[in-house]
C-alpha cells in the first residue's frame, strides 16, 4: 500500500486522504453516538444558555450562582412542559372512547360514497375472481392429508389418531419487583441520558472560557484572529439561530393552542406543544405537527366543519410564520442552503436517529462555520453554505462561455434591482470580460469562442436595451441608468461637480454620433464598447460603436470618423504599451480633431506592471469604469471641441448599434 501511495500524484494523495479521514469521522459518529448525542445536546443548550449566565454575571453574582440559577430555571422549565403534557395525554386518552362512534360513522360514510362507484365495481370483480380461481370440489370434510376420516376407517380397518390435545403454558403471576423493573426498564435510558446532558451543560457553562482557549490551541493556536473569529462567529450565529427558532416556535405553538381552544378542538395545549415541537424539524415537521390537530377535530364533529376550520387555520399560521416571521427574524443567521438542510436532515437522521433529526440544523450549521474560517474545510462552506458558490462576474463569464445569455440576462435583472446598469457592467459585466481577456492571454481561448462570448454579450446588451424604460417614464428611465453620485475626480482627472450629476447632457455630445466608441484589439473589447455605448444612449449622448477590425491597417482609412468629437477606446488588456500607442497614433492621424479617451478596463482587476509605462507613453485621459466615462461627457467638454448642435431623436437606440458589431 505505501509503495502504490508513493506512485500516486501529490494530488490524488490527499484526494485520497481526504475520503479516508471523512469515512473515519462519520464511522466515528455512527458508532459512537451513544456518547456524542449527549455531547452535542449539552453543547447546544450551553449555547442556549450562555446569554443568561452571561447577563447574571455582569450584575455582580459571581461565576457559579448564575450557572445553577440558570440550570434550575431550565429544569424545572423543562419538567414543567412534561408534567403537563402528561396530563393532556392522561385527558386525551380517557376521551378517546367517546369520539370512537364519530370515526366509525365518518369512516362508513366515506366507504359508502365509494359504493355502486368505479372503485367497488374493481372491487367486487376482483373478489369474484379470485373465488373462481381458489374454488375447490365439494368433498366431505377431511383431515390434514385431504381424505375423510370414514374413508379411512372403511379402507385400513383402523381408527384415526386423536387430535393432540392443546398445552397452554401459563407464566407465574409477576411479583412486585418484576412489575416495577418491567415499567420502569423503558425509562432508564432517557432518565440516564439526561443526566449526563445535565452534567455536561453545567461544566460547559462552568469552564466556557477555557474550552474556548483548548479549542484555539488545538485548531489554530498559529493563527489566533482566523480561530478567535471562527469560534466567535459559530457561538454568536448558534445562540442567536437557537434562541429566535425558540421564541418563533413557541409563538407559534400558542397561537396554534389558542386557535385550537376557540375553535373547540380538545387538548388544545397539548397540540400546541406537539405543534411547536415538531417546528423544530425542517420542512416535514410543521405537516407531521398538523396532523394529530386534523385527525382529533375529525373525531369530535360529526360533520367537517371543524375539520375545516382546524386546516385553515393551520396552513395561515404556517404560511404567515414561514414566509414572513422567520425570514424576517432568522435572516441569514444560519447560514444554510435549503437544499443543504435537507441533506443534512437526512445525514443527521440516519447517523443519530430521530435525535439527530432535531439535531440536524445546529450541528450542519457549526460545519460551515468551520468552512468559512478552516482553509482545509472549505469545500463545507462551498457544499452546504448559502452563499453563492460563484461570484457574479464569474457567473456572467461562465454563462457567456456556455452561449447562454438567456440566464445572463435573467442575473443582470436581478442585479438590477439593487443597482443601474451602469453599475452593473462596471461591478459584473466588465470583471466578466476581464475573465475572459485572462484566458485569451494564456491561449485558452481562440478567435472563434471570442466570437461567441461577443455574440452572446451583444444579446445581453440588447435585452437589458428591450427592459429599459421610455421617455414617459423619467423617473424610472433615470434611475435605470444613473450613474450615482460622482467623485471629487476620475481617473483621467476630470473635474466633476460636487452634487448629482447634469441631468441635460452638453449639446456638444447630443449629436448622432459625435461620440465612437472601437474595440482595441479584439472581440471582446467590442462586446465591452457595445455596451458603453449602451450606457452613452441612455444619458441621451449622442454613441455609436465600431469593430475592432476598422483598426488594422487596411482598414483605418475607411473608419467613419465625420461628426465624431470624442473617440473612446475600448481595451480589456493592458500588457501591451506599445500596441496602444500604435492604435492611438493611428486614429489621431486619421481623426486629428477629436479627443481621444481611453477605456482602460483593465485597472478594474488591480493595476499591472505595465500602467506605469501607459501612462508615459499615453497621455490621453484614462477612465477605469463605465460611471468614469459618462462623468467625463457629462462634465464640461474639453476645449477646442466644436460640434454642431442637433439632438439626437429617443429613437435612436442600441439595436441600431449592434448590427455594426455583429
Amino acid at each position: 500500500m505505501a509503495q502504490v501511495n508513493a506512485t500516486l500524484p501529490s494530488s490524488e494523495r490527499n484526494s485520497t486522504r481526504t475520503l479516508a479521514t471523512c469515512a473515519a469521522v462519520i464511522a466515528a459518529l455512527y458508532f459512537g453516538s451513544e456518547i456524542l448525542v449527549p455531547i452535542a445536546l449539552a453543547i447546544l443548550l450551553g449555547f442556549v444558555l450562555a446569554p443568561s449566565v452571561r447577563k447574571l454575571q455582569k450584575l455582580g453574582l459571581g461565576r457559579i450562582p448564575p450557572v445553577v440559577v440558570t440550570v434550575m430555571i431550565a429544569v424545572v422549565f423543562l419538567g414543567a412542559l412534561g408534567a403537563l403534557i402528561t396530563t393532556q395525554l392522561r385527558d386525551l386518552a380517557n376521551d378517546v372512547p367517546r369520539y370512537e362512534r364519530t370515526i366509525v360513522r365518518k369512516i362508513q360514510y366515506l366507504q359508502g360514497m365509494s359504493t355502486g362507484g368505479s372503485m367497488q365495481r374493481i372491487e367486487d370483480a376482483i373478489a369474484t375472481i379470485s373465488k373462481a380461481v381458489n374454488r375447490q370440489p365439494e368433498a366431505q370434510v377431511v383431515n390434514g392429508s385431504g381424505s375423510s376420516a370414514a374413508a379411512i376407517q372403511q379402507t385400513t380397518g383402523e381408527r384415526p389418531a386423536a387430535a393432540p390435545m392443546p398445552v397452554e403454558v401459563i407464566a407465574p403471576t409477576p411479583s412486585a419487583i418484576d412489575t416495577i423493573l418491567r415499567v420502569s426498564a423503558p425509562l432508564v435510558h432517557p432518565i440516564a441520558t439526561a443526566g449526563i446532558v445535565l452534567i455536561f451543560v453545567v461544566f460547559i457553562l462552568l469552564q466556557r472560557e477555557d474550552l474556548r482557549n483548548r479549542a484555539i490551541r488545538l485548531f489554530g493556536a498559529t493563527d489566533l484572529q482566523r480561530t478567535t473569529a471562527a469560534i466567535d462567529d459559530g457561538a454568536k450565529r448558534l445562540s442567536r439561530y437557537l434562541l429566535t427558532q425558540c421564541a418563533v416556535n413557541t409563538a407559534s405553538g400558542i397561537i396554534v393552542g389558542i386557535s385550537l381552544w376557540l375553535i373547540g378542538v380538545p387538548s388544545p395545549i397539548l397540540l400546541g406543544i406537539i405543534f411547536a415541537c415538531m417546528r423544530f424539524i425542517p420542512y416535514v415537521g410543521p405537516v407531521i405537527g398538523s396532523i394529530l390537530p386534523l385527525v382529533l377535530a375529525s373525531a369530535v364533529d360529526p360533520g367537517w366543519s371543524m375539520v375545516i376550520w382546524t386546516g385553515a387555520m393551520l396552513l395561515a399560521v404556517e404560511s404567515v410564520i414561514g414566509q414572513v416571521v422567520e425570514p424576517f427574524a432568522y435572516g441569514h443567521n444560519t447560514g444554510l442552503s435549503p437544499i443543504a438542510i435537507i441533506i443534512a436532515a437526512t445525514f443527521w437522521t440516519v447517523l443519530w436517529g430521530p435525535v439527530g433529526l432535531f439535531l440536524s440544523t445546529p450541528l450542519t450549521v457549526c460545519l460551515v462555520v468551520l468552512g468559512r474560517h478552516v482553509e482545509q474545510l472549505e469545500f463545507l462552506d462551498v457544499l452546504l453554505g448559502d452563499r453563492p458558490p460563484l461570484a457574479p462576474s464569474e457567473t456572467f463569464y461562465q454563462r457567456l462561455l456556455a452561449n447562454d445569455p438567456i440566464e445572463a440576462s435573467d442575473q443582470a435583472q436581478k442585479c438590477l434591482s439593487e443597482m443601474s446598469v451602469s453599475e452593473y457592467y462596471d461591478a459584473v459585466a466588465l470583471p466578466g470580460l476581464l475573465l475572459a481577456q485572462g484566458d485569451v492571454a494564456q491561449n485558452r481561448l481562440d478567435h472563434d469562442r471570442q466570437e461567441q462570448i461577443k455574440a452572446a454579450a451583444l444579446d445581453v446588451v440588447e435585452d437589458l436595451e428591450r427592459d429599459a424604460p421610455g421617455d414617459d417614464q423619467p423617473d424610472d428611465r433615470q434611475k435605470f441608468w444613473s450613474t450615482g453620485k460622482p467623485t471629487e475626480a476620475t481617473d483621467a482627472d476630470v473635474a466633476t461637480k460636487p452634487d448629482d450629476l447634469v441631468p441635460e447632457t452638453p449639446p456638444q455630445f447630443t449629436k448622432a454620433g459625435s461620440v465612437l466608441c472601437v474595440g482595441a484589439r479584439g472581440p471582446l473589447d467590442d462586446a465591452a464598447a457595445a455596451m458603453l455605448v449602451q450606457v452613452f444612449l441612455g444619458h441621451q449622448i449622442g454613441a455609436r460603436c465600431e469593430s475592432y477590425t476598422a483598426l488594422s491597417k487596411t482598414e483605418i482609412d475607411h473608419l467613419n470618423v465625420e461628426g465624431v468629437a470624442l473617440i473612446c477606446l475600448s481595451a480589456l488588456d493592458g500588457s501591451s504599451p506599445a500596441f496602444l500607442r500604435f492604435v492611438l497614433r493611428r486614429l489621431r492621424r486619421r481623426a486629428p480633431k477629436a479627443h481621444i479617451l481611453v477605456g482602460a478596463w483593465w485597472r478594474i482587476g488591480g493595476l499591472r506592471d505595465t500602467d506605469e509605462e501607459i501612462d508615459q507613453v499615453v497621455k490621453d485621459p484614462k477612465v477605469t469604469t463605465f460611471v468614469d466615462a459618462i462623468r467625463y461627457c457629462l462634465s464640461q467638454p474639453p476645449e477646442g471641441v466644436v460640434v454642431a448642435v442637433d439632438p439626437i431623436e429617443t429613437a435612436a437606440t442600441l439595436p441600431a448599434v449592434v448590427p455594426a458589431l455583429s
